[in-house]
């Protein structure tokens, strides 16, 4: 929060006019910096990852560390207390049940001879899921995300979030 005295609205006038500034359009610049990133991800895959890790989150990964394993996940997921399990759970079948209501059929009408209408629905292969974290772990965003997916019929997930100081699972 930044505090104005009267003395100061000549500031706050320039300070306005800057934010306003920014949100009318996107940064080239910014853009194409980003543009360059992912096409880099894309043509040296892990191996790109782990060096804009190292860059921007000053964190040094292996190429091991990228995927946590189905045991470790178990590990951690035994050390969790059971009221929060069963809170879990039932955000889990209420998210569930909210979803279920949404899902949409495919369907085709034939309004006359030789013409045939339709809607296909057809869940993505897979899906990618960002879970904010940092100082704050948020499991409404995994369960939010994840389970729309899944009762969407999407079968392969994928989560990323942050790990402050390279702190998270396994470490």
């Amino acid at each position: 929060m930044r505090i104005v005295h009267q003395n100061q609205l000549e500031e706050l006038s320039q300070f306005l006019d800057h934010l306003a500034a920014r949100l009318v359009a996107i940064d080239a610049e910014l853009l194409k910096f980003v543009t360059a990133i992912v096409d880099d991800v894309r043509a040296r895959g892990d191996q790109a990852l782990i060096e804009y890790t190292a860059r921007f989150d000053k964190i040094e990964l292996k190429q091991s560390e990228l995927r946590i394993g189905e045991d470790e996940l178990r590990r951690v997921a035994g050390t969790a207390d059971e009221r929060m399990l069963r809170a879990l759970r039932e955000a889990i079948t209420n998210v569930r049940e909210f979803h279920e209501r949404q899902v949409e059929e495919s369907w085709t009408i034939s309004p006359r001879q030789g013409v045939q209408l339709g809607q296909r629905i057809t869940p993505l292969d897979r899906a990618g899921l960002y879970v904010p974290g940092g100082k704050a772990a948020y499991p409404s965003s995994v369960l939010m995300s994840a389970v729309a997916a899944k009762v969407a019929g999407v079968p392969e997930l994928f989560m990323v979030t942050p790990t402050p100081d390279g702190r998270g699972i396994g470490r």
